[in-house]
């Protein structure tokens, strides 16, 4: 069975063992020992320690485990020699390295297994000989094997507590660009509601009465719609210069910008008659509205305009000649809206719808935590009619997404 393969040595650990090397034999070639008379008294037997702690050096950093069983094996030998101050030396950092650079669990058992078998070597000592010399080898034991481990151990926990530091800080400029990134697609939605609910209704009404120009040959009937034309274009005009001064950054605090509210719902309403007309379509408005004393939230008015707005613009385009009604009530706890248009095949000038304004309807509700429904219901005679529902609360809530 072969031999495991050892990791290649990092090049920085070559070095420190080479010079620990260097070291060791620069002492040797002086003749100067830790001690004399032992075992192996012969100056040779030195190196054979030095050269092995040296080579464990290498693989510090790549395998600290075997670089600390090994060197573990060769400060013991080193014993039994006249002993090498380098070797003893390189030894304190590879017990440093097995803390720094091993598994988490060995980081954790080192220092208090050194730390034990540094008390144990003194008691034992201390029976043996009884006297101070015990103490004193010790502590030498102690900073060579314990301090080591114990020193290692802080290194890594200040390093693992940055790395966790610089997770952290990853995250959470990873959540900061999330809810950036959130933040501009709602805004962009929001925007794109603004922009169709303010436009679509007078781009809706230049199309129909452009297209009864464009088919009917009458210069008066001609001459009427280009004036309803004009009105809606220059009313268009208007909103979108409303909508762009308010995107546009100002170096002046121009205050809260014109909130539409509930209050201009007849001038609404006014306007959708007279673009209607042409198409046999009338409007009516009737608020039940019951007086509680408490106005509405801003948040609220400016829904409830927009869906009862939307709701005419998508009876000016679909809807058959007959009666459109916005029916308005309200109590302690919500505001109902319902707009009900004639539904059928429309003969005749017929606006393109893309379906945006339902979404948009659907979102604004969602946004404020009510219900909302549209579609087709039979109506109390049996003809079919198309409703628009919406219920919002009273008070604002706002729903998260």
């Amino acid at each position: 069975m072969p031999l495991p393969r050892l990791p290649r040595p990092h090049r920085d650990d070559v070095f420190i063992g080479a010079c620990g090397l260097a070291c060791g034999l620069l002492l040797w070639s002086f003749g100067l020992y830790n001690k004399v008379d032992n075992v192996f008294p012969q100056s040779w037997a030195t190196l054979i320690p030095l050269v092995v702690m040296a080579a464990m050096e290498a693989l510090r950093r790549t395998a600290p485990r075997t670089a600390l069983t090994v060197g573990t094996l060769a400060i013991v030998g080193d014993q039994f020699t006249n002993g090498n101050l380098v070797t003893v030396l390189m030894f304190t950092d590879v017990v440093y390295a097995a803390v720094v650079y091993g598994t988490p669990t060995s980081a954790k058992r080192i220092p208090y297994t050194t730390g034990l078998i540094t008390v144990a070597l003194t008691i034992v000592l201390l029976v043996w000989w009884q006297n101070a010399i015990a103490l004193l080898v010790g502590v030498v034991s102690g900073m060579v094997s314990f301090l080591p481990a114990v020193t290692g151990a802080i290194v890594r926990n200040h390093r693992e507590a940055a790395d966790s530091a610089r997770l952290r800080a990853e995250q959470t400029a990873l959540l900061a660009e999330m809810d950036r990134a959130q933040a501009v697609v709602a805004e962009r939605a929001r925007m794109a509601r603004e922009l169709h609910d303010m436009v679509a209704n007078h781009l809706s009404a230049i199309a129909i009465h452009s297209t009864a120009a464009l088919s009917i040959d009458d210069a008066g009937t001609t001459r009427q719609a280009l004036g309803v034309i004009r009105e809606n274009s220059v009313a268009g005009l208007a909103e979108m210069r409303r909508l762009i001064g308010l995107l546009r950054d100002s170096a002046e605090d121009t205050g809260p910008a014109a909130v539409p509210r509930l209050s201009g719902l007849d001038a609404l309403v006014a306007q959708a008659r007279t673009n209607g007309a042409p198409s046999g379509l009338a409007f009516r408005l009737d608020d039940t509205r019951e007086e509680t004393g408490e106005q509405l939230p801003a948040p609220v008015e400016l829904a409830a305009y927009r869906i009862v707005q939307e709701s005419l613009t998508n009876a000016l385009k679909h809807a058959v000649a007959g009666t459109v009604t916005v029916t308005l009530a309200r109590d302690a706890r919500a505001l109902t809206i319902r707009v009900t248009s004639p539904f059928g095949d429309r003969p005749g000038p017929r606006a393109p719808g893309s379906g945006a304004g339902l979404v948009g309807m659907r979102e604004r509700v969602a946004l404020l935590g009510g219900e909302f429904e549209a579609g087709p219901v039979p109506d109390a005679d049996g003809t079919k009619i198309w409703r628009v529902r919406a219920e919002l609360p009273a008070e604002e809530r706002t729903v998260e997404t």
